[in-house]
């Protein structure tokens, strides 16, 4: 956990390059459910053929369709996914134990190499190639968010997420973004395990995942992503070209 001193009226954590907005300390929001969104949804793993959210099994993480030239990519955190995605499911606007626009299988994972050389926090984020119904592509289904860079410090960012567990619906908080050793951060409390991968949204582009520096938060108030530029738009490239995909490295510790 950071620990936070003032200075000159910006709050900076010691050691960690931490800039806030003057007053974050006093002036922070809790997040609050909704219903269903229709691009975000919780993971399932192990689940195959839809099982996990129909037997009302517990998600994991959560994830967010993203926009690619083959309307089939889902991004989330890169600690997030295992081996090679074989048995992880996703759940679009999935609420109360409904999945309304179904439950799609991952068929590849992309990852950046340097996440599965030395899962560096820089690079904790995945983008999954989800397996078609039939001929229809998930972003035809549930529209898409436009992978964008990483937020200015003191920009607005709506973030959303779903709590590990059985059921339930999404969160979401919107709030200002800072730099934490340049990794951007929020605070907004209610955020648990199991919202590893929700999106940090800026209007229609999607800027960051949960994820990063402590796999995305030591507390429920204090989140973070790392930082999307050039590494994920390759990334994003490399995907869309649907080429061999990656294997994830062994999960290791947050170091919180």
């Amino acid at each position: 956990m950071l620990r936070i001193m003032i200075a000159g009226g910006i709050l900076v954590a010691a050691g960690s390059a931490s800039v806030r907005p003057a007053g974050a300390a006093t002036a922070i929001p809790t997040a609050h459910q909704v219903t269903s969104i229709p691009t975000v949804g919780p993971l399932f793993f192990p689940s195959i053929l839809g099982l996990a959210p129909k037997l009302g099994l517990p998600h994991y993480c959560s994830a967010s369709v993203v926009h690619s030239a083959g309307r089939n990519l889902v991004l989330t955190a890169a600690h997030c996914v295992y081996g090679t995605g074989l048995g992880i499911e996703f759940a679009p606007g999935d609420h109360d134990g409904v999945s309304p626009h179904g439950v799609w299988a991952v068929r590849r994972v992309y990852l950046d190499a340097a996440w599965v050389a030395r899962r560096d926090p820089h690079r904790d984020f995945a983008l999954l190639q989800m397996a078609p119904h039939g001929t229809t592509r998930i972003e035809t289904v549930t529209g898409a968010s436009v992978l964008g860079a990483a937020p200015a410090p003191g920009s607005t960012v709506t973030v959303d997420g779903y709590v590990a567990g059985s059921g339930g619906r999404p969160i979401t908080c919107t709030t200002a973004a800072y730099l934490t050793a340049g990794y951007p951060s929020f605070d907004c409390a209610g955020f648990a395990d199991g919202v590893s991968g929700g999106p940090w949204l800026s209007g229609d582009h999607v800027v960051g995942v949960i994820g990063g520096l402590h796999q995305g938060g030591c507390t429920p108030s204090t989140s973070y992503s790392s930082p999307f530029g050039a590494a994920i738009a390759a990334l994003l490239v490399r995907a869309q070209a649907g080429g061999r995909g990656d294997v994830a490295p062994i999960p290791g510790g947050d170091g919180c």
